[in-house]
């Protein structure tokens, strides 16, 4: 389970404590809203990596 994060270093207990100081932080009710815009935030990004990747091969393939 913690195979993700083992280049952090971090292990489940270590998770457990940001998981417990983001809900202090945030409260319970915006953490639905951070992690929707986080994943929005993801969405853009990999839909303009995938953009420019698609120019860069169009513009390959032209000359």
């Amino acid at each position: 389970m913690n195979i993700p994060f083992l280049a952090f270093g971090l292990g489940m207990p270590e998770i457990l404590g940001i998981l417990v100081v983001v809900l202090v932080l945030f409260g319970a009710k915006k953490i639905p809203e951070l992690a929707k815009g986080l994943g929005q935030g993801i969405k853009e990004f990999k839909n303009a990596t995938s953009e420019a990747q698609d120019e860069l091969k169009r513009s390959v393939s032209d000359k």
